[in-house]
């Protein structure tokens, strides 16, 4: 089968990992864009995130919707802090969509135990089960992906994700990843 470049896919998933791709500007390999990645990254995301758009469609919820379930089915307890920090986004930004979940009942918040201030998240069980149904959803495109590649491609779709992410936020980011305990647990 060949892909839209006209190359056969068995040779375009065979390239050395350091090869260029064919769609590279010939105006040299530091001062061309990466054509062939950015639109390889743009629609490979939008596939991956599609699968989840049409569940979470149907309940009237959207990606942010879906990034907070993911987080608190994840880290349950998270504090809002801490999600407003995964996120990147402003508390305002936060508080419509988590007051949906929370009216929704898919999302339920506790006082903390030692500062009953603090408002920690958690999944009811039916936040839990659409958390999982998403997770289970894009978890079939990556298998389906891998199932193409060679053995050992999940270990190098991870380095090449983790380099992707700015080096000042990886050990962060593994951190939440591989479940480590959050700071201050």
């Amino acid at each position: 089968m060949a892909d839209v470049t006209g190359y056969p896919m068995d040779q375009v998933l065979q390239a050395k990992p350091d090869a260029r791709a064919p769609l590279r500007d010939a105006a040299g390999p530091d001062q061309a864009p990466m054509f062939d990645l950015i639109e390889l990254f743009f629609f490979a995301y939008r596939d991956f995130v599609g699968d989840a758009d049409r569940l979470l469609e149907s309940l009237a919820f959207g990606r942010a919707h879906h990034r907070v379930l993911h987080f608190v089915h994840r880290h349950p307890g998270l504090m809002i802090a801490e999600l407003l920090d995964i996120l990147g986004i402003t508390k305002q930004s936060l508080n419509r969509v988590l007051k949906e979940l929370l009216d929704e009942g898919y999302v339920e918040a506790r006082p903390g135990p030692n500062d009953r201030r603090q408002r920690l998240l958690f999944l009811t069980p039916k936040g839990s089960k659409l958390a999982l149904d998403l997770s289970v959803l894009q978890s079939a495109r990556f298998a389906r992906a891998l199932d193409e590649l060679p053995a050992g491609a999940r270990a190098g779709a991870i380095q090449f994700l983790l380099a992707m992410i700015d080096p000042s936020e990886r050990e962060k980011v593994s951190g939440l990843v591989w479940n480590a305990p959050r700071q201050g647990d």
